[in-house]
């Protein structure tokens, strides 16, 4: 599974090309907020439109201290 590969690069374009097609809930059966932070500089160029959302999403979840 690429999600769980050693490929860097493959594992960050599947990452964005699931948050950026996925709805978060469905996003979440895969990957955890730290997840998606500790790969988050990879990942945001992929983002596209939902780019604002996810680093909304993002400051979100630390104010809160989730991720």
């Amino acid at each position: 599974m690429i999600l769980a590969g050693d490929d860097a690069e493959q594992r960050a374009r599947m990452i964005g090309k699931l948050l950026r097609e996925a709805r978060p809930d469905d996003a979440f059966h895969f990957l955890t907020p730290n997840d998606i932070r500790a790969e988050w500089p990879r990942i945001e160029r992929d983002l596209g439109r939902r780019r604002e959302f996810w680093r909304w999403l993002l400051d979100e979840w630390e104010r809160m201290g989730v991720a």
